[in-house]
């Protein structure tokens, strides 16, 4: 497994490395149109490598949705702790009961189960 991890990994680096050296042309990022720039007085502009701009685009891609799916999934991981804990206490207070944990586990309702 740790050998088609490696080709995996082998791989995407020769792809990355051949799209890196066919974009290498320089190109002009700007905040904002040419025309609004001139009516707002504001121009900013930045020159990079075409790659740079395509793995950037990529990288924000991926982190734009990780946390929109982190946010997302709140819901459902709140809702998980909140049974979890429930449960804990629920095995706590009947294992308080019995002086062995396994039986007050086994003795507990089976409708938790």
């Amino acid at each position: 497994m740790r050998l088609i991890r490696y080709a995996f990994l082998a791989g995407l680096a020769i792809i990355l490395i051949a799209v890196a050296l066919a974009n290498r042309g320089f190109v002009t990022l700007r905040v904002l149109p040419d025309d609004m720039a001139g009516v707002l007085g504001y121009q900013w502009s930045i020159s990079l490598p075409l790659f740079l701009v395509i793995f950037a685009s990529i990288v924000a891609g991926v982190a734009i949705g990780f946390v929109w799916e982190w946010l997302r999934e709140h819901k459902h991981r709140a809702e998980a702790r909140q049974r979890l804990e429930r449960e804990v206490d629920r095995l706590s207070d009947a294992s308080s009961e019995s002086g062995d944990d396994v039986l007050a586990m086994l003795e507990g309702p089976a409708t938790a189960r």
